[in-house]
């Protein structure tokens, strides 16, 4: 029988998706690049603002080699006397100054531009990505790593954030200058342009052989990241756990084993994209010798001048230097890429369902639950709930006891939707919980989990959350329900207290405590606790069971617990074993029938005694 998944929120139960950790599920780059594309588009007046720029630039750097030219030609060499045009020499060497000067400022505002695009971008990108976050089945933060799904949001942001400030301007630069610059190179002389553009076709078939050997491991990179990010995470949550069992040892050599490889890795994609400047450069200067070759022949027979020649040396430059701009920023752009397809993955990942077309609101429930034919598994062919039938009437406090993995807690996570039914039909009121709203159905539902969840904020703001408009006095009311008033009166700022990470400033019991507090103020139509004493002292236990018979009152109540003490008074226990109802009735007839809750309740009996 596999353990039941956590019910709330950062749940670690539940099937790992090994598959996509490793990476082993094939990429589409062109894919990718096509929707990150359209995050950047969305801010248009940016991005035309900086497509301007950059053609502004692209146009005084394709003046610039002409001007060069005239320059040159201004000095001529007669009867082997130079001659020079000073005048047009010193009006071409202002005019170059000019063009040299507005390049600067715009290349300053293409700067500007680009780093507020990239950062506009990943604003709007990181926003949706949370937003897909919260809308995720619970049975999808289950089935990943909670570290890996954080790397998405840091990491793999942070890295498109940095390539689109440095390579969105070099992308749209390289795409008009490659266009105006082979242009002008053909109004030169179209054979040196052949001979130029020859070399383009080399390029193209080195840095695509590159590409398909250097993808893996940038993506392989991410995925390394990611799990060591799942590794400190979980690490630094279960940091007692860690401690008490003396595996601080183990938990550095895991991390450095994990941090081992991402070095291996690292340097096999660092090694492949640094290559890939250093062999376009190098084609890059072998067309530069045969352009220079060629040129200084075409000079001898007179077909062009010495001018000529230098602005084609630059002109050419200018044509190749694009690609060699994307070569050496390979390793960036695939690094982002990798990042990007990992955030549309959890953004394309189906939402979690709400078919519910019912009126059917929360102020509507009377309380009445009905499982009819109930059959579910987490995993495919191995069933944890097998044809359940269970009716509880409106208002009455139903216990749910049996062993570990019987299937108690999975009642209450398919009662809540966070998982959906392999079969049959589950009920509130004789309306099925699938044609209710998502919403309303959670909202007449208040649940106090065994493992207590709390906010940043302070104390007021954990009981606030369930209720957001509670008055202070309703506030404290329930605090007082609960009996946690008597242990926040003695904090020096009461319930402006502000709470460390995971309320980690407080007890385990006064946690729980809150909890319990924030589901009073809640006031729902049903009531469920999963073990909700379970960390609190025997007398502040009888406590809250006092004030849990009051909270109890016209109220639907699900209790999920292990210590059958605390369940005697209930109006009817209902015992779960291998995931069907062994038997149900009150303490005395279940105690009478000598069945399952008999051996449950003796074996916890003579362990109490022991």
């Amino acid at each position: 029988m596999p353990p039941m998944p956590p019910m709330g929120p950062g749940g670690r139960g539940g099937p790992r998706n090994e598959a996509r950790i490793n990476g082993e599920k094939p990429q589409n780059a062109r894919k990718t690049l096509g929707k990150l594309m359209r995050y950047i588009g969305r801010n248009k007046y940016l991005f035309f603002a900086l497509i301007a720029v950059m053609l502004l630039i692209t146009l005084l750097g394709l003046a610039a080699p002409k001007i060069q030219q005239i320059a040159i030609d201004c000095m001529t060499l007669t009867d082997e006397r130079l001659n020079v045009d000073t005048e047009k020499l010193i009006r071409t060497l202002i005019a170059l100054g000019c063009v040299y000067g507005a390049q600067a400022l715009f290349t300053y505002l293409q700067g500007i531009f680009s780093a507020k695009l990239s950062q506009y971008t990943v604003r709007i990108m990181r926003r949706d990505l949370f937003d897909s976050l919260v809308r995720l089945p619970i049975k999808y933060i289950d089935n990943h790593r909670h570290g890996d799904l954080m790397s998405r949001m840091t990491n793999d942001v942070e890295n498109i954030s940095t390539t689109v400030s440095q390579s969105i301007g070099s992308l749209i630069s390289g795409v008009l200058t490659v266009i105006g610059t082979f242009i002008i190179m053909l109004t030169y002389s179209p054979l040196l342009t052949l001979i130029s553009v020859s070399t383009i076709f080399l390029t193209i078939f080195v840095s695509a052989k590159m590409t398909k050997y250097m993808k893996k491991f940038f993506i392989e990179q991410q995925v390394i990241l990611g799990k060591i990010n799942s590794h400190v995470e979980e690490m630094v949550t279960g940091y007692r756990t860690v401690v008490a069992y003396s595996k601080e040892q183990d938990a550095v050599d895991a991390f450095f084993d994990m941090s081992d490889e991402l070095r291996k890795t690292g340097i096999k994609a660092q090694i492949c994209g640094g290559m890939m400047g250093p062999l376009m450069n190098c084609i890059s200067n072998f067309g530069f010798v045969l352009i220079a070759a060629f040129g200084g022949w075409f000079s001898i027979k007179g077909w062009i001048t010495v001018g000529t020649i230098q602005a084609f040396i630059l002109y050419s430059k200018q044509f190749s230097r694009p690609i060699n701009e994307i070569a050496n920023q390979y390793a960036n752009i695939q690094t982002a890429i990798a990042g990007a397809e990992r955030i549309f993955e959890v953004m394309e990942a189906e939402p979690e369902p709400d078919r519910g077309q019912s009126s059917f609101t929360a102020e509507d429930v009377r309380g009445e639950i009905s499982f009819e034919d109930i059959s579910f598994s987490y995993t495919k062919g191995k069933p944890v709930l097998k044809d359940l039938d269970l009716h509880v009437g409106r208002g009455r406090k139903i216990a749910i006891v049996g062993a570990t993995g019987s299937g108690k807690t999975t009642i209450v996570n398919l009662l809540t939707r966070f998982y959906d039914i392999d079969s049959g039909r589950i009920t509130i009121d004789g309306t099925s919980i699938y044609d209710i709203r998502m919403k309303e159905l959670r909202k007449a539902i208040a649940i106090v989990l065994q493992d207590t969840v709390l906010f940043s904020g302070t104390i007021a703001d954990n009981i606030r959350y369930g209720r957001e408009s509670a008055t202070d006095e309703e506030l404290r009311e329930a605090a007082a329900k609960a009996y946690a008033d008597e242990f926040i009166e003695r904090l020096p700022e009461k319930y402006d207290t502000p709470l460390s990470e995971g309320g980690s400033n407080l007890s385990q019991g006064q946690r729980q405590l809150l909890s319990i507090a924030r589901a009073v103020l809640a006031d729902p139509k049903i009531l469920i606790l999963d073990e909700a004493t379970s960390s609190v002292d025997t007398r502040t236990e009888m406590h809250i069971q006092s004030a849990m018979v009051a909270l109890m009152k016209d109220r639907t109540s699900l209790i999920i617990a292990h210590r059958l003490s605390t369940i005697r008074d209930a109006d009817m226990i209902v015992v779960i074993d291998h995931g069907r109802v062994a038997e149900s009735g009150c303490h005395d007839e279940l105690i009478a029938r000598r069945g399952t809750y008999y051996d449950l309740y003796r074996t916890q009996f003579a362990g109490n005694r022991t």
